[in-house]
């Protein structure tokens, strides 16, 4: 068999994808890579392969696309199929740096999905606060809180949040009720570089500037437990303040929330993706967070 015609994997896992999911935009979020990159390979693939896959509109298979579409799924089966234990060389390791609240409130509690549908991946996970340059320099996957814009990285959407003020019942009890956002003026509000209170205020017809005074915290993890213990009102995600609002230590101060100006990034260097033990992390988080 000559080398030269055997397609690259990428152009038939692309192929595949885009054949079971009839649509180039699903297609190009499920294998992380660009629409533009789907067209390419499918083009690539029919140029190899010397036929036309794709009818034009729907993206229904040609006749001879769907009898290549079933060797292509045989020959993934096989190649999903791993040694036995005894066989294999060692386990798969990925490196995956996270940021510590996410850690904490998000991954944690669902990771025991991915390692009992994955035990042949070790992972190692490090923590890793991109605002303060500790980063984790090797790892193969990173979670990033920020505006998205990471031109030294590939990246994906992982989680968009919302905030709003939470307090510890006995801060709700000493200073409230809360009825209306004017009734956080003169009170101790906790800060952080992560999440600026002017969202919140813009959100609620405030005009307020951003607060100058105060305690301030790096990690928004701290900062829940910082207003959990009377210190404070804090800005926080709802998703990642999951944890102290469940146990009651916080509490809500009003029903109005605002969208978060950040979100969550999965970011990569250019060709992890091409190992699997990546690409099925990657897929396995983006639909654990959804």
């Amino acid at each position: 068999m000559s080398a030269s015609r055997i397609p690259p994997i990428q152009c038939l896992l692309t192929f595949e994808a885009l054949a079971r999911l009839r649509s180039v935009t699903l297609a190009a979020e499920e294998l992380f890579v660009t629409p533009s990159a789907v067209s390419h390979r499918v083009r690539q693939l029919e140029q190899i392969i010397g036929t036309k896959l794709f009818g034009r509109a729907d993206f229904s298979l040609t006749t001879e696309g769907s009898e290549y579409l079933a060797h292509v799924r045989e020959g993934l089966t096989i190649l999903q199929k791993f040694p036995s234990a005894a066989a294999a060389p060692g386990k798969r390791k990925l490196r995956l740096a996270v940021t510590p609240t996410f850690s904490r409130s998000i991954l944690i509690p669902r990771l025991r999905q991915f390692t009992d549908a994955y035990p042949e991946i070790d992972l190692t996970l490090q923590v890793s606060i991109p605002l303060l340059d500790v980063v984790a320099e090797d790892a193969d996957l990173m979670v990033r809180f920020g505006a998205g814009r990471y031109a030294d990285m590939e990246h994906t959407l992982l989680m968009k949040d919302e905030v709003t003020p939470l307090a510890s019942p006995a801060f709700v009890r000493e200073h409230g009720p809360f009825e209306t956002p004017q009734d956080l003026a003169n009170l101790p509000l906790l800060r952080s570089p992560l999440e600026p209170w002017r969202t919140w205020f813009a959100a609620n017809g405030l005009d307020w500037p951003e607060p100058v005074e105060g305690s301030q915290f790096n990690d928004i993890g701290l900062m829940c437990d910082g207003a959990a213990a009377g210190m404070g009102a804090g800005l926080v995600r709802l998703k990642l303040a999951a944890h102290w609002l469940e146990n009651g230590s916080l509490v809500r101060l009003y029903d109005h929330n605002a969208p978060s100006p950040h979100a969550h990034y999965l970011c990569w260097r250019t060709g992890a993706m091409d190992r699997w033990e990546v690409a099925a992390f990657a897929e396995w988080l983006k639909k654990a967070v959804a």
